[in-house]
């Protein structure tokens, strides 16, 4: 069964949104903890406003990592949108845990989850993140979406940790199931 992975970059006081924060600590580091994530992965899943920043942003770029992002099958869940313009996307309307349940069942790789707060929200209530890969930034922003919501609980499995010369720290977690 394939493994949903949450990844995200956060602030020391957790807050996931808008992380333009992020680039000042960016490295070769996490550029190859960035670059595994992506090459454990065949499919995104993401929800539309992250999927909107996306479809904005790579289709034009240069940077490393366009070719994998314009390329990967990619899964939009989205209420509100009816067609999606980039490469390998489709659109997740309805039965939104069903069809997430489904994609886990069929064969391939991890199914990463970038960014897309609501929709991980969701998954978390259904139980479907298998991991979160977390880079946790030396910085507290203050306000904004968080990863774990107020009323969140469970307890995580750390699975690996690192820290890296720009201050950020990385770690991974498992859900422990009962």
């Amino acid at each position: 069964m394939r493994q949903v992975v949450v990844t995200e970059f956060m602030s020391l006081d957790g807050v996931m949104e808008e992380p333009a924060w992020t680039a000042p600590y960016w490295n070769d580091e996490i550029a190859q903890f960035k670059g595994e994530e992506t090459s454990a992965s065949d499919t995104l899943l993401l929800g539309r406003v992250t999927y909107q920043g996306f479809a904005a942003a790579w289709p034009e770029s240069t940077d490393e990592g366009a070719d994998y992002f314009n390329n990967v099958r990619k899964y939009v869940v989205s209420t509100t949108l009816d067609t999606l313009e980039w490469n390998n996307s489709t659109l997740i309307k309805d039965n939104i845990v069903e069809e997430i349940t489904k994609l886990k069942q069929q064969d391939g790789q991890n199914i990463t989850v970038h960014g897309s707060a609501t929709l991980v929200q969701t998954l978390m209530q259904h139980d479907l993140v298998d991991r979160y890969r977390l880079l946790v930034y030396p910085v507290v922003v203050g306000k904004g979406k968080r990863l774990f919501n107020e009323g969140t609980s469970g307890t995580l499995k750390l699975v690996e940790s690192q820290s890296f010369s720009s201050g950020v720290v990385a770690i991974v977690y498992e859900p422990e199931r009962k």
